[in-house]
């Protein structure tokens, strides 16, 4: 039987601006069919990746998706991506390794390399539909290692901040951070994505302090909101910061 590490965002807090995508009410996206962006993380044993470069190449991963020209206008995934956009923003890690990693790698979709790791994201599907070369894949028991402590973030690019507060697995943390960079994304207008996509789309991904998480959570910038459905409460789990070059976002103080 497998599993699956899903991390499901009914709602999140972001700061508005004109060139923002419209995102429906949640009771419109909970009406509508509800679709999966599927990731799947190269994970042989001689050589599995570290976890901070599996958690930026997941993130990196999904931007490749939304600014690829299949999934825009016109393209082939354009309509599953607004089908699954207009529902709960539902994102599922699985792993794979040897003779799987290859079927998997046959089906469309984009491989996205890192220092050591590889993860494909594939077009969205429905939440019932997946292919069946991806349904057996696992994920649950997954844990990836930091041989060293991540240095500082470059911060030329966005920092996705995770919450100090929260112990979440690799494939959850994966997920976690691929809605952080959605939700950048989501914020940029048509320049500013161009300009991060023709470099690579550079970003971090770290864990904040306990100060500095209270900061970023009142910060105004986009905050990912977990819905609670697998293995933590429903809360807050990541934070976008913009970079000084690339995906500006800015922020709006609160009390």
């Amino acid at each position: 039987m497998s599993s699956t590490e899903t991390s499901e965002t009914p709602a999140v807090t972001h700061h508005e601006t004109p060139s923002a995508t419209p995102r429906r009410e949640e009771t419109d996206r909970d009406a509508a069919p509800q679709f999966v962006l599927p990731l799947v993380v190269r994970l042989e044993k001689a050589a599995p990746p570290a976890r901070t470069d599996a958690l930026e190449t997941a993130a990196r991963a999904v931007l490749v998706l939304l600014s690829d020209e299949r999934a825009l206008g016109d393209g082939e995934w354009a309509a599953a991506v607004r089908d699954w956009q207009d529902a709960r923003i539902r994102k599922v890690v699985r792993r794979a390794r040897g003779a799987e990693w290859r079927r998997a790698a046959e089906l469309p979709g984009i491989t996205v390399t890192g220092d050591s790791a590889e993860v494909r994201v594939f077009p969205p599907v429905p939440l019932d539909g997946w292919p069946k070369e991806l349904a057996k894949l696992q994920v649950s028991g997954t844990e990836l290692d930091a041989p060293e402590p991540p240095g500082a973030p470059d911060t030329e690019g966005p920092v996705l901040w995770l919450s100090p507060e929260l112990k979440m697995s690799a494939g959850k943390s994966m997920a976690q951070a691929g809605h952080g960079a959605q939700l950048a994304w989501w914020e940029l207008s048509g320049p500013e994505r161009a300009a991060w996509q023709a470099a690579g789309f550079p970003l971090s991904v770290r864990t904040a302090e306990p100060d500095r998480w209270a900061e970023l959570i009142r910060s105004g910038l986009p905050v990912v909101r977990d819905a609670g459905f697998t293995e933590i409460a429903p809360g807050n789990t990541v934070v976008a910061e913009g970079g000084s070059r690339f995906c500006p976002l800015r922020p709006v103080r609160r009390p």
